[in-house]
């Protein structure tokens, strides 16, 4: 203490007071700035809620000014708009849809326009039920809001249809006929095989026991070309019944795989003076009952044929054995 009775003062500052400046207040941003950032919300807020003001005035001028009736209207929009968008952003637009079809087809069976008969013919390999879950006849279904054209392009969607009619009979008749496609034959392409009809259409891309019987037709777009090439080997029912396989050859000529293992190639023309020559050769010669691999009638005037390995090498030994006695004779 000094002699006035005072304490003395330290003379060292502490260590907290020796970081501030002398004379500067404490803490006087962090004091002042939460009030500065309050006003300015507020501002923001009030601008904001003046704008809104402002903009609900412009509104019920123009609503003031309307026709008598156009604020329901206009109302009516606005939900409908809501719901069809709360539809949409919430991913359920089919279901209300669905909704929407089921609530029509309700009203017009309650009036008399439910399906009450169905006459359907012309199905053999797609059955009853298919057809009418494909043209969307279904218990509910009216005849009045049936959509008859849309029925039938879903039914000819179906591979096995190639043409339909959907007729409707009011009040509540409906009649589906319908013409299939027939199995025509099995294609083989990159080796998959599928069951394919006379104009190329594939009927199923697997192939069932029953039509295992049908010619076979190989190569890309063998299965387009496949009715007129088989129309003319119908003609000449011994290959017709030798017949393995139709192989397609770079999309202009046929080759015949036999059951035996020939191989006849064909021109690209006049595919039917080639078999005639075959058939010929076949019948004076048993060309087909030789030990041969290939018979190559690609060229008009000649018929080339190629021996097995067996028949190449006996025939090369009945040479050598040939060259040997006409040596010895000579000598």
């Amino acid at each position: 203490m000094d002699g006035g009775g005072r304490l003395d003062q330290p003379l060292t500052r502490s260590r907290q007071s020796a970081a501030k400046p002398v004379g500067a207040p404490h803490d006087e941003p962090s004091r002042t700035r939460a009030p500065v950032d309050r006003l300015r919300r507020g501002e923001n807020r009030f601008a904001a809620f003046a704008g809104y003001r402002r903009l609900t005035a412009r509104w019920a001028a123009i609503i003031a000014h309307l026709p008598r009736g156009a604020g329901v209207i206009g109302s009516i929009l606005l939900i409908a708009g809501a719901l069809v968008y709360g539809a949409v952003a919430g991913q359920h637009l089919p279901a209300v849809i669905d909704w929407t079809k089921d609530a029509r087809d309700i009203a017009a069976n309650a009036v008399g326009f439910r399906i009450a008969a169905i006459s359907l013919s012309g199905e053999k390999e797609v059955s009853r039920e298919e057809i009418l879950t494909t043209a969307g006849v279904t218990g509910r279904a009216s005849l009045l809001f049936l959509d008859a054209d849309a029925a039938r392009q879903r039914l000819l969607a179906n591979p096995w249809i190639a043409d339909a009619a959907v007729l409707k009979l009011y009040p509540n008749r409906l009649q589906i006929t319908i013409t299939e496609r027939h199995a025509f034959a099995l294609w083989q392409k990159n080796g998959r095989l599928s069951v394919i009809a006379d104009d190329g259409t594939v009927l199923e891309p697997f192939v069932e026991n029953r039509y295992l019987g049908l010619p076979l037709v190989v190569g890309r777009d063998a299965e387009r070309q496949a009715k007129d090439f088989l129309a003319v080997v119908d003609r000449y029912p011994d290959i017709r019944s030798a017949l393995r396989a139709s192989i397609l050859v770079a999309d202009r000529r046929w080759d015949l795989r036999l059951t035996n293992g020939i191989d006849v190639q064909l021109p690209e023309s006049d595919v039917a003076a080639a078999l005639d020559r075959l058939v010929g050769l076949d019948h004076d010669k048993k060309l087909l009952s030789r030990d041969i691999t290939v018979v190559d009638l690609r060229l008009p005037d000649r018929v080339t044929v190629r021996l097995s390995d067996a028949a190449a090498a006996a025939r090369d030994e009945a040479l050598k054995a040939t060259l040997k006695k006409k040596k010895g004779g000579d000598a």
